[in-house]
């Protein structure tokens, strides 16, 4: 431990003393609530509807809707919240990260600022990582929050738009982080405001929140269309890189000379550090008689050398089994940090069509994107 810490003590402890008195105060209600009827227990949520309405916040009411959502736990789940995880909850209320180990109860803790958030009527999202914990904790928690009079909906893939308006329009609603980004893309896509599903954005809780927020931070969400330009320039471009000759280097010397060297041994250089594939000066002589050009780098021929470029880069960069498999006669990316073939994912600006090419499978019609968000923007 540095000198520092043991002086100033780290940020963290220094959070955890600033939120103790509020904790305190939510334990001295124990007693007092314990002797609460269910019905009288159950009174306590339009109670703080009420007074919500009147003029207090959320922060004026924590204690004791904490407090009712903890006895409440205890009668329904059997199930009653540790001090420390009452100070979880308090960290998740004000919008901050609470980190905890698997086991100690994360699911039990989002109780308590979803209870609070939803008194104020304009929903909570708690967001899981895959449609089994979402379904789980929906029903699980759902009794809950049932028993407070809240309501509860389920976000998962076979919902219809009817089912999905239903689901957001309850008081909390769990779902995955995909499935809720998605339908965010399709409402800004609608012609009319009532076709919405969604109802707003007011609080989320949001499970493995680094997964989601930093290993998956390169990778957006996208919905896509068919664009309408042919494929067949692709299987040209692709039986013409083909007829090329190759040269792949470490990393190109950024000196005008050695390239110059290097394009009197072949027709195209790959560079292996930058992963890029260039047209040589007898490439593109080469390209220019397959194709019966007067001048490639004409602005009237980008669209060839468009294809051509993307044919050698498939070619000479994108590797089988590394960058991408072919499965059941499709063209799967890999993910090239977890490994894992990422389904329904496809390079843009027609490098999918050239690999397509490449490896003989159908070569499907490029896409344009429609719509796009990363998790970050959508979460912000």
């Amino acid at each position: 431990m540095s000198l520092l810490t043991k002086i100033f003590g780290d940020y963290s402890s220094k959070e955890v003393k600033r939120v103790m008195p509020i904790q305190k105060k939510v334990l001295s209600y124990e007693d007092e609530y314990s002797r609460l009827s269910d019905e009288e227990l159950k009174a306590k949520t339009p109670e703080f509807k009420e007074r919500l309405k009147n003029g207090e916040t959320l922060d004026d009411i924590l204690p004791e809707a904490f407090a009712v959502c903890r006895e409440a736990s205890s009668r329904v789940l059997n199930m009653k919240h540790f001090p420390v995880q009452i100070i979880g909850g308090i960290i998740l209320h004000q919008g901050r990260i609470a980190e905890m180990k698997t086991g100690e109860g994360k699911t039990l803790v989002a109780t308590l600022p979803a209870y609070l958030n939803a008194l104020a009527g304009k929903g909570v999202h708690i967001v899981t990582v895959n449609d089994y914990l979402a379904r789980r904790d929906s029903e699980w928690m759902g009794k809950l929050y049932r028993f407070l009079g809240l309501s509860v909906g389920l976000i998962v893939h076979e919902l219809n738009n009817d089912e999905r308006r239903k689901a957001y329009a309850a008081d909390i609603t769990y779902g995955t982080n995909n499935e809720m980004g998605f339908d965010y893309l399709r409402d800004n896509m609608i012609a009319y405001a009532e076709q919405r599903v969604q109802r707003g954005h007011s609080f989320a809780i949001v499970d493995e929140v680094d997964s989601i927020l930093i290993d998956e931070a390169r990778t957006p969400l996208i919905i896509s269309g068919v664009g309408d330009k042919s494929t067949d320039l692709y299987k040209i471009a692709d039986s013409f890189a083909k007829t090329l000759k190759k040269i792949t280097v470490k990393e190109l010397d950024t000196k005008q000379n050695a390239e110059d060297e290097l394009a009197e041994d072949g027709d195209f250089i790959v560079d292996e550090k930058a992963k890029t594939a260039t047209l040589t000066k007898s490439g593109i002589a080469k390209a220019e008689a397959y194709f019966n050009l007067d001048n490639l780098m004409d602005s009237e021929n980008i669209t060839v050398l468009h294809h051509i470029e993307q044919a050698i880069k498939a070619i000479g960069v994108m590797k089988r089994d590394v960058d991408y498999v072919v499965k059941d006669g499709e063209v799967l990316i890999v993910d090239e940090f977890t490994g894992r073939i990422m389904l329904g994912r496809r390079y843009s600006e027609g490098l999918h069509q050239a690999i397509e090419a490449k490896e003989g499978v159908k070569v499907e019609r490029e896409s344009k994107t429609l719509a796009t968000i990363t998790f970050q923007n959508y979460f912000r």
